[in-house]
């Protein structure tokens, strides 16, 4: 099982967030720090933690995001955010919904740290249940949530080439979503909760931005996006069984593989 997280100038929280992975009940078998850029140390941070580091030249979350993904060595692939932290128990939770054979991805809400009670519940409706409720909507069932979300390998290998990695523009984990079949089942565990930083939701620039992207991921979803499309593809299907879980050959699936992957000595 693979831990993939993307960061770009966030090493104090990615020491946070890594440590909250090396106290997990079930460990994960490979942690994979994608840097896109950083001048920050987050690098150092992330090798200093045991996790193996990839340079990701193109300065977008989703160019990051599939870097780690294509050079995932776990069967399962799980994703979180520099930011992220998660509960001790969250892997071990997390993985057994792929016991059914039937459950292609896996995700869970965010709960905001660093703001006030009343900020925290206002934000909590406004912003997280918001996401969730619009993003069901507009996929015809639960979205994923970037950071919180699992899926297995063979599930990525069948959608990679059509999400739109490079563009630094789109929301990664809606664009995932939308390119998964519909007839897939995603899902949505409440219950499996991570703390993530509020700090995005105060910037009021960065909330546009947030919102200008969601209309482009929509947008290049195409017909994939069509709410009423995806609803009856889904009726017709019925249940469909994701590609089974198989542990993918490490290295020949990585698209421009690092030539030097920084791994913990």
């Amino acid at each position: 099982m693979t831990v993939v997280v993307p960061v770009l100038d966030d090493a104090d929280q990615l020491r946070t967030c890594l440590a909250a992975l090396a106290a997990q009940t079930r460990p994960a078998d490979e942690v994979i720090v994608v840097d896109n850029g950083s001048s920050d140390g987050s690098a150092d941070v992330a090798l200093a933690a045991g996790a193996t580091v990839l340079h990701e030249p193109v300065r977008a979350i989703g160019a990051a995001a599939a870097r780690g993904y294509d050079a995932a060595r776990g069967e399962l692939i799980a994703r979180i955010d520099s930011d992220t932290v998660v509960p001790a128990d969250w892997i071990e939770r997390a993985v057994a919904w792929f016991d059914d054979p039937m459950v292609a991805a896996v995700t869970g809400p965010g709960h905001f740290r660093g703001l006030g009670p009343l900020a925290s519940l206002f934000w909590q409706a406004a912003y997280m249940r918001a996401y969730f409720l619009l993003m069901t909507a507009a996929l015809a069932r639960p979205p994923l949530f970037g950071s919180n979300m699992l899926l297995t390998a063979a599930v990525w290998r069948a959608v990679r080439g059509r999400v739109h990695r490079a563009d630094p523009l789109v929301h990664d984990d809606v664009d995932l979503a939308f390119q998964l079949d519909p007839a897939w089942r995603t899902v949505l565990d409440r219950s499996l909760a991570v703390s993530v930083s509020g700090s995005p939701v105060r910037d009021a620039s960065g909330l546009v931005l947030r919102v200008r992207k969601a209309y482009r991921t929509i947008r290049l979803a195409g017909v994939r996006g069509v709410p009423t499309l995806r609803f009856l593809r889904r009726l017709a299907a019925g249940p469909r069984t994701p590609p089974p879980i198989l542990a993918p050959e490490p290295g020949p699936h990585v698209t421009d593989p690092d030539p030097e992957p920084s791994r913990p000595t």
